[in-house]
Formats: structure tokens, C-alpha cells, sequence
């Protein structure tokens, strides 16, 4: 078993995924993400996940086929199900069928980080609270709310610290505009997205500038953090 938990997010709205992924990735777990019933079953195969949220309304498999299929496999992972269908049967039918826990869309990413955090701890398999990541010469600590660069500290505002975090928390991975706008901002300022251009500016400033580019640009997509 992986020193770091692992977490599987099964959902076929992109959006839904990459918002839960990057929460979870925020608090020190290991993240896969699928978007069909056959598809978690392999990432479940191969990756041997401790928690996984599952969407029930997929486009091939329900997630209660999917659930079984796991559990026909030998997976002992909690299973914390995320759907739109919040009736009470729906509820009841969820839990009874071997569900450990039960999210009913829209919902607060920090309730569902909440309830992976529950599901690993009955599990004594919850990481150390510590939040720190680094690619090349790049670090963040989220506990200590700071950020280095070659061993020199890097001033960053509330928002700075917000969006490299982001990027960072998915280093290697194209980060859009639209989700950096509702992973950031909330869409709390209008969604005019060459807000983010102006901060990733200032942050090119102030981690850049004395070092090989980590933040990069893909034209026409969003943004990125990678090694030199």
C-alpha cells in the first residue's frame, strides 16, 4: 500500500473531476480520476485506490454495477458515492448496496474532502496534515502559507499564493482558464479571464525571475507548472 493514500474520482463531468482531484491533491493525496464505470475499474486494478467517490449516473456502468464489480475484484476501499438523486430511497439504496458514505450534488468540496478524510481515518490510513509540494527548485508549503525559490522566500498575495498552488498542486498538468477562474476566483469577480493573465504575470515576477521557467502558457488552453 502507497505511504500516501490513494484516492480514485470517478465522474463524466471534466469540471466535477478536476475540481475534486485538485482539493484532494490540496490536502497530500494521490489522485486518479476516470470518467466512465470500465474505466475506474481499471484505474481500481492498477492502482488499488483506499477511497473512491463515485458518480452513479455514468454512461456505461452505474456506480452500483461499479461498487460490486469492485468488491467482486477484492477491493476493500471505501466507496463515498456523488449524485444527483438525493431521496431518501436513493439515499437508502446507496448505503445498503455496501456505499460507506453518500454526497448528493451541488455540494462544498470541503464536505467531501471532510468525508474522505472520515473514510481514511476508520481506516488508520490518513496522511500527516502536511501540504507541501515542490517541483525543481519551487516549494510551497500551504501550512505555512509560504513559498521559496532556490532557498530564497517568495512574497506572494492571499491570490498569488491561491493560483500557484493551483498550478503547482497539478504540476505537469494543463490547468485551464475556466477552471483557474472557479478554482481561484469562484467566478466571484464577473469571470473576466485576463484577470489571470495579469496574476500569472506578477508570478512569472516574483518565481521566475531568477531561475529556469516553470510557469508556462499553453496558447488557446491555460497553464502549467513543470520542470525546467
Amino acid at each position: 500500500m502507497d505511504a500516501i493514500p490513494r484516492v480514485l474520482v470517478v465522474d463524466d463531468e471534466e469540471n466535477i473531476s478536476f475540481l475534486v482531484g485538485s482539493a484532494l491533491r490540496l490536502q497530500g493525496y494521490q489522485v486518479d480520476t476516470a470518467d466512465t464505470g470500465a474505466a475506474a475499474l481499471a484505474a481500481a486494478a492498477s492502482g488499488d485506490p483506499q477511497v473512491v467517490v463515485l458518480d452513479i449516473q455514468l454512461p456505461d456502468l452505474d456506480g452500483y454495477e461499479v461498487l460490486r464489480r469492485l468488491r467482486a475484484a477484492g477491493s476493500k476501499a471505501a466507496v463515498i458515492f456523488l449524485t444527483a438523486r438525493g431521496t431518501t430511497g436513493d439515499r437508502v439504496r446507496g448505503l445498503t448496496s455496501g456505499g460507506d458514505d453518500y454526497v448528493v450534488k451541488p455540494f462544498a468540496l470541503e464536505e467531501l474532502v471532510a468525508r474522505v478524510q472520515v473514510a481514511l481515518r476508520r481506516r488508520g490510513e490518513a496522511p500527516d496534515p502536511v501540504h507541501r509540494w515542490q517541483v525543481a527548485d519551487l516549494v510551497l508549503d500551504a501550512d505555512a502559507h509560504r513559498v521559496w525559490r532556490a532557498e530564497t522566500e517568495v512574497t506572494l498575495s492571499a491570490t498569488e499564493f491561491r493560483l500557484l498552488a493551483c498550478l503547482i498542486a497539478n504540476a505537469g498538468r494543463v490547468v485551464t482558464r475556466d477552471r483557474i477562474l472557479d478554482e481561484v476566483w469562484h467566478y466571484d469577480f464577473g469571470g473576466e479571464s485576463a484577470i489571470i493573465e495579469s496574476f500569472i504575470s506578477s508570478l512569472r515576477k516574483k518565481v521566475d525571475a531568477d531561475g529556469p521557467r516553470l510557469i508556462h502558457t499553453v496558447r488557446g488552453v491555460g497553464y502549467a507548472v513543470r520542470e525546467p
